[in-house]
């Protein structure tokens, strides 16, 4: 079929050692030295082995890797919108011409890259010029500051793909997915970007836009990186799969899954997406609201505009060959059982719809089952499933605050309150922190910001595991504490400022310490020597100089019985 071939002449891009060559260079590779890849570059790299990134066929050259920056191009002047990078260190110690070996974190061998290029970059040029921001509320800005000043690229030769042992049957590479699509008979093919569960508006949205123009669903849901504190994608699946089987025609829909790690790039995201799908096989794209979109900046304004996504797909459409499908907004009309657009929809007419919010916070969070109007028994039963009501989830309460504030005085009393409603209390203080987690580490930026991401990553497994922790440090950078936010669901995450004057916290140190760095003995000292950069929009502020530690606590815990995640008996 015609229709059904990749922007660029039908022809993916292939990485993949053959198999009579993979004995030889699976013992070359084994000699060679080797780093460990991020999450995000195994993601990356399994899309580029694929051809799901063609005509790219290596992490960016600088070259390459500029003219996106500023013209979402590629040096030779192929569409692409995202740039897709190898951060490295200087401590990696590579050189151009050697060949290393790439691995992912377990240390399994993915690949052989032939270095030919190692050069720098900025992280507030590429977040400003690629994701319209230098806001630390973005995830992708507030994760870019910990990749490394530098890039590395040349060929590669992968040995394996990333191993995955879930859902192995509907895990497809471009070609695999564009033979199946081509065994439909249709010259069409709609592709439905997903990284949510969907609800009865998702069918009917993509009901409509397939019988639109006579062709085939694409369910493509990204199962790589999405934005933190999404649903986990092996909920989300049993869901798709779930709505797949029961409510679509066989042979009008494909679930194949993506192993995709999103950048939230808001409208270069959605073209960026347009160009992937191309690549397996589909000439049209349903395009959302915000699509890609990581929600609101620190001013609590949204990144992007609502429809800067559609009107970015629109205008390349000649060029990558994908339509734009909007995202028409559609509202359920009870008396007649049956969604309609809202620009059809009489002045008047009943209609019902639940906001997102709603169905965290007034359904699962309470322990409700979603109305069958608004998703499938199915959806509705897996969700519940796998989220309990609000006061059996995890929660995270980070207090953060100049030493001597009074951090740890109003945990350890809200403790007491916590274990007397019933929750379970793990304390993670900084102090205890860096004489057992984090011994060795000194305070220099780089060593702090370890030392909170530490913390943080073991407060994110016991918030995952519906526990809930303190955790009471200094954490005196604003982007370090918004990426530990964003290593837990929304929500769940509870950012408390202990906001105490610097002069009361000098008067209350027993220990002498700002006296200390007042004179110099201590270096990068919090307050005196290195800033504090105080939260923006934390859930709730402490007041400790008008209000006693008790009085601190019981403000935490009322605030939190308001939001649910404690009960008391009446």
């Amino acid at each position: 079929m015609p229709k059904l071939i990749s922007p660029y002449g039908g022809k993916l891009v292939d990485l993949m050692v053959p198999a009579s060559e993979l004995a030889e260079a699976k013992a070359y590779a084994s000699t060679l030295p080797s780093i460990q890849i991020s999450p995000r570059a195994v993601c990356d790299l399994e899309m580029l082995a694929t051809g799901a990134f063609s005509p790219l066929d290596r992490f960016m050259g600088e070259a390459d890797f500029r003219r996106v920056l500023t013209e979402m191009r590629l040096a030779n002047g192929a569409l692409m919108p995202i740039p897709i990078t190898l951060p490295v260190r200087a401590e990696d110690g590579l050189k151009v011409g050697q060949d290393i070996a790439l691995r992912d974190n377990m240390n399994d061998l993915l690949a052989i890259m032939s270095v030919e290029e190692i050069y720098a970059w900025d992280v507030a040029e590429t977040a400003e010029r690629v994701y319209g921001t230098q806001d630390t509320k973005h995830p992708i800005v507030a994760e870019m500051a910990r990749w490394g000043g530098l890039n590395a690229s040349g060929p590669l030769r992968v040995l394996q793909l990333p191993r995955h042992y879930d859902f192995v049957e509907i895990r497809r590479t471009p070609a695999e997915t564009r033979a199946l699509l081509e065994k439909s008979g249709r010259d069409n093919v709609v592709a439905f970007q997903t990284r949510n569960p969907m609800h009865r508006v998702h069918e009917e949205l993509t009901k409509r836009a397939t019988a639109e123009v006579d062709g085939v669903l694409l369910l493509h849901p990204v199962v790589g990186m999405t934005k933190p504190g999404d649903v986990d994608h092996y909920t989300r699946v049993r869901t798709y799969k779930a709505l797949a089987e029961h409510y679509y025609e066989q042979d009008r829909i494909v679930l194949s899954l993506l192993p995709l790690a999103m950048r939230m790039g808001g409208p270069r995201e959605a073209l960026w997406h347009a160009v992937i799908r191309r690549n397996y096989g589909a000439n049209y794209l349903i395009v959302g609201r915000d699509h890609a979109g990581p929600g609101k900046d620190s001013s609590g304004k949204p990144f992007y505009g609502p429809y800067d996504a559609q009107e970015l797909v629109a205008q390349f459409k000649d060029e990558t060959g994908v339509g734009m499908v909007p995202f028409e907004e559609l509202l359920y009309l009870p008396e007649e059982d049956r969604y309609e657009e809202v620009s059809k929809i009489k002045e008047g007419v009943k209609t019902l719809n639940i906001s997102g919010t709603q169905v965290r916070e007034d359904y699962l969070g309470q322990g409700q089952l979603l109305p069958e109007w608004f998703t499938r028994p199915e959806t509705a039963e897996i969700l519940a499933e796998a989220y309990p009501p609000r006061h059996k989830q995890g929660i995270c309460l980070w207090f953060t605050g100049l030493s001597g504030s009074g951090k740890s005085t109003t945990a350890s009393v809200l403790q007491e309150l916590l274990l007397e409603a019933g929750r379970q209390v793990t304390e993670l203080d900084g102090d205890i922190v860096r004489t057992h987690l984090s011994k060795g580490l000194g305070f220099s930026r780089e060593d702090r910001d370890t030392n909170i991401l530490r913390i943080g990553f073991v407060a994110a497994e016991i918030v995952r595991h519906g526990g809930t922790v303190m955790c009471a440090a200094v954490s005196p950078y604003r982007g370090t504490r918004e990426s530990v936010r964003h290593m837990m669901d929304e929500g769940s995450f509870i950012e408390i400022y202990v906001d105490t004057p610097l002069s009361v916290c000098e008067e209350r140190d027993v220990k002498g310490m700002y006296a200390k760095a007042r004179r110099g003995e201590i270096k990068e000292f919090t307050g005196i020597s290195d800033p504090y950069e105080p939260p923006l929009n934390p859930e709730i502020v402490l007041d400790t100089v008008n209000f006693t530690p008790e009085e601190n606590a019981h403000v935490i815990a009322n605030w939190l019985a308001e939001k649910g995640f404690i009960r008391r008996d009446v």
